[in-house]
């Protein structure tokens, strides 16, 4: 009833307006002009719109504390090998070094000979005479004596080998009137046998040194000929240079 009301005011509203209403009708709204006098019942809500476009970028925040360090990362393989550097400056000179200890001499000492034997059963008791000369430059041994002298304080190394034929051998080595060592051989029938010996000794200035036949005539084997030899040598090892 009371919407009917309403619609019968609205009416004669319209009436009364005449041709000025009609005249506005695109631009006014029936219905909105009985809203104005009456409110309806409240619509539903209408659905969500589109959403708006991005906003500017906002202006940086302040700066953050700092953080905790992080884990050690895995060691790194090595890398390539860099260019050489510039060559450094020159360094100053070190200190003079504490002196060396005194060297050996320059000068080579020299003192050797070998000599074979030429007669047959030399002399027992005496100094055997090797005058076969392989080598004597130093003249160090003498041939007519058989003797070997030194010249040049150290230490020497002698050596002898014989043929021994048709008897018995016993010789020694003596160093100034002095048997150092002794070599005996027996002599076989139909054979021809070796005998041999060495020795190293120290010698002072002025030493004699030789080889005989030991004891009497029947040790006297010793034998030499154009195929056969009998030898005795020695040299100098090392010499005594503060002797000199």
């Amino acid at each position: 009833m009371r919407g009917s009301v309403g619609f019968l005011l609205c009416s004669l509203l319209l009436a009364l307006s005449g041709t000025e209403m009609a005249d506005q009708a695109d631009q006014s709204d029936p219905k909105m002009s009985c809203a104005n006098w009456m409110g309806g019942a409240p619509g539903h809500p209408g659905h969500n719109g589109l959403p708006g476009r991005d906003g500017k970028d906002g202006k940086d925040g302040q700066k953050g504390d700092k953080g905790e360090p992080g884990l050690q990362g895995v060691k790194g393989g090595t890398g390539e090998k860099g260019a050489t550097g510039a060559e450094g400056p020159r360094g100053f000179p070190g200190h003079m070094g504490m002196k060396g200890q005194k060297g050996e001499s320059s000068y080579v000492y020299r003192s050797a000979f070998s000599v074979g034997l030429t007669e047959r059963a030399p002399h027992p008791n005496v100094p055997i005479r090797f005058t076969k000369i392989f080598y004597n430059e130093q003249n160090h041994y003498d041939s007519s004596t058989g003797k070997f002298l030194c010249s040049i304080p150290g230490t020497y190394f002698f050596a002898y080998h014989l043929t021994v034929y048709m008897t018995d051998v016993k010789v020694s080595l003596y160093k100034k009137d002095k048997a150092v060592i002794f070599t005996y051989d027996q002599f076989q029938e139909n054979n021809v046998d070796q005998a041999s010996g060495s020795v190293l000794l120290h010698l002072s200035l002025g030493d004699e040194v030789w080889l005989q036949v030991y004891g009497e005539g029947n040790n006297n084997g010793v034998y030499a000929d154009n195929i056969n030899d009998s030898t005795f040598m020695g040299f100098l090892l090392y010499p005594d240079t503060d002797d000199r």
